[in-house]
C-alpha cells in the first residue's frame, strides 16, 4: 500500500520485539527501519519476522536520516536514554510513541510535551494498561457510580524477579497501579508516601529501611490520597515467589476487582454492603459477577491508537504525554517520600497543557 505510514522502530529488547511484531501485523504502517545497539538482534528479528530487505537494520541512531518519508518512530530503549531520543525525533519531524516512563524527569517530560505541541506532533506514551479491555471496561464501572460511595483501593504487584540494577521496585512496578488507579477515579493523588526496604543490593545489614545510600529497595509500599479523600494502598515486591498482579477499589454497595491471575475472568464486580439492624451490621446483597470483556491484545491497541492519532492529528487522550509527565511527577513525589522515610509529599493539583 502506497498510503502506509512508514514507522521505525528503535530498541528490539524484551518489549520492542513485541511493539515490532504489532506494527508489522497493522494493515495501515510500513516497518521501514529497525534500530538496536546490538547487531545480533537486528539478525534475529530479521530470521524471526522474515523481514524484508528493503527494512533498514542499523545500530546507529543517525542513520535514520537517509529514511525518506518516515512519519514516526516507536521507542523502546532504557528509560535513561528517552529525553535525547524523543527530543531529537520530534526536532526531526517524527511522531513519537515512547515507552513508559515518558523520562525520569518530570521537567524533560513538560519540555517534551511542549516541544510536541509547537511541532504540531503526536507524543504518546505506551502505558499498555490504560489500553487493556479490562482496564477500560472497569472506568465505566466506577464512573457509573456501581460502586457507591469509593471508600479505598489497593494493590498488589509482586513476583521472584526480575531485579532490577538500574532502578528501584518503586519505578519499575508502580507506574502500572498507579495509572490505573488515575484512569478509574479520574483523578490524580494530591498527596503520596512511600516507605521501603533493601534486602538484595544494599551495603551492611542484609535488612534495612530504604535510604539513597543504602541501594535500591526491594519491598516498597505506597500510600495514595486524591482531592476527594480516596486512599489507595500498593504492594510492591520483586523477590516473592507468590506472582500477584491485583488491583481493587472499594465501595459501599461493592468492590471491583482486577486480577490478571485469575482463571476465571480478570475483571469481577462482588456485589455486597451491610444493614444495620440495632447495632449490628449484616452483610446483605452478595453476588458475584464476571464482567465480559472486549477481545484484543492491549498492545496492538496501543499501537492503532497511535495510528489513528497520527491519521487525524489528534493527541491521543487516554495515553499522550501530558498523562505520561503526570506519572512521572508522581513517582518522582514517591521517590522524595521514600527517601525522608515515608514523609507526606504533597503535589502540584493541576498539571496544565497549555
Amino acid at each position: 500500500m502506497t498510503n502506509q505510514i512508514k514507522i521505525a522502530v528503535i530498541g528490539v529488547g524484551r518489549w520492542g520485539v513485541h511493539l515490532l511484531r504489532n506494527f508489522l501485523a497493522h494493515p495501515l504502517v510500513n516497518v521501514v527501519a529497525v534500530v538496536d545497539p546490538h547487531p545480533e538482534r537486528l539478525v534475529a528479528i530479521k530470521q524471526q519476522f522474515n523481514l524484508d530487505d528493503r527494512v533498514l537494520l542499523t545500530t546507529q541512531w543517525e542513520e535514520l536520516k537517509k529514511v525518506p518519508g518516515l512519519t514516526g518512530v516507536a521507542i523502546a530503549t532504557p528509560a535513561t536514554t528517552h529525553y535525547a531520543l524523543v527530543k531529537d525525533s520530534l526536532q526531526k519531524g517524527y511522531h513519537v510513541l515512547a515507552e513508559k516512563p515518558l523520562t525520569l524527569n518530570p521537567a524533560e517530560c513538560r519540555e517534551l510535551c511542549q516541544l510536541a505541541k509547537q511541532h504540531h506532533l503526536i507524543l504518546m506514551v505506551d502505558h499498555t494498561y490504560l489500553f487493556h479491555p479490562a482496564v477500560e471496561r472497569g472506568k465505566t464501572v466506577v464512573q457509573a457510580g456501581k460502586l457507591g460511595y469509593l471508600r479505598y483501593g489497593y494493590a498488589t504487584r509482586t513476583h521472584l524477579g526480575p531485579v532490577r540494577q538500574d532502578v528501584d521496585a518503586l519505578w519499575d512496578l508502580a507506574i502500572h497501579d498507579i495509572a490505573i488507579f488515575n484512569a478509574w477515579l479520574g483523578q490524580i493523588p494530591l498527596k503520596v508516601q512511600a516507605t521501603g526496604t533493601v534486602w538484595l543490593q544494599g551495603e551492611g545489614s542484609e535488612k534495612m529501611a530504604y535510604s539513597p545510600s543504602q541501594g535500591l529497595a526491594d519491598l516498597v509500599w505506597l500510600t495514595l490520597t486524591y482531592p476527594n479523600g480516596f486512599q489507595a494502598y500498593i504492594h510492591l515486591c520483586w523477590l516473592n515467589p507468590d506472582k500477584q498482579r491485583r488491583l481493587g477499589i472499594v465501595g459501599s454497595l461493592g468492590s471491583l476487582i482486577f486480577d490478571e491471575m485469575s482463571l476465571l475472568s480478570p475483571l469481577t464486580l462482588l456485589h455486597g454492603e451491610f444493614e444495620q439492624q440495632g447495632n449490628q451490621f449484616i452483610p446483605v446483597n452478595q453476588r458475584q459477577v464476571v464482567l465480559e470483556l472486549e477481545s484484543g491484545e492491549p498492545l496492538a491497541r496501543v499501537c492503532d491508537r497511535f495510528i489513528v492519532s497520527i491519521l487525524n492529528d489528534t493527541p491521543p487522550e487516554v495515553s499522550s504525554g501530558w498523562v505520561g509527565t503526570e506519572l512521572v511527577e508522581i513517582l518522582t513525589a514517591l521517590t522524595s517520600s521514600l527517601e525522608q522515610g515515608g514523609k507526606p509529599v504533597f503535589l502540584n493539583d493541576s498539571f496544565s497543557d497549555s
